[in-house]
């Protein structure tokens, strides 16, 4: 079995090592947050992406980053964590 190792974006210095978490085997009664972080048309591509899990008949809600220049707010993110199961951001470049 082949080691991956992620490393955390925050900090090259000191990078966290955290376990990958499990994939879920389905969304079915999973909340899934789409997260637009403010790069050009992601807007775009999450609204039809949530279109597209709301026709499947999972629940989506939408968040949005105030500047893609910083990281989300602890308050977004805990919201986000409190609300729902897993997250999609849309990233571009």
């Amino acid at each position: 079995m082949n080691e991956t190792i992620l490393l955390d974006p925050t900090s090259e210095q000191s990078p966290a090592r955290r376990e990958r978490r499990t994939p879920p085997a389905a969304l079915d009664g999973l909340t899934v947050a789409l997260l637009d972080i403010g790069k050009a048309r992601g807007d775009v591509f999450l609204q039809q992406l949530g279109l597209r899990l709301g026709e499947r008949g999972i629940a989506v809600r939408h968040y949005a980053k105030p500047t893609n220049t910083k990281v989300a707010p602890v308050a977004l993110a805990q919201q986000i964590a409190e609300e729902c199961d897993l997250v999609v951001e849309a990233l571009s470049d």
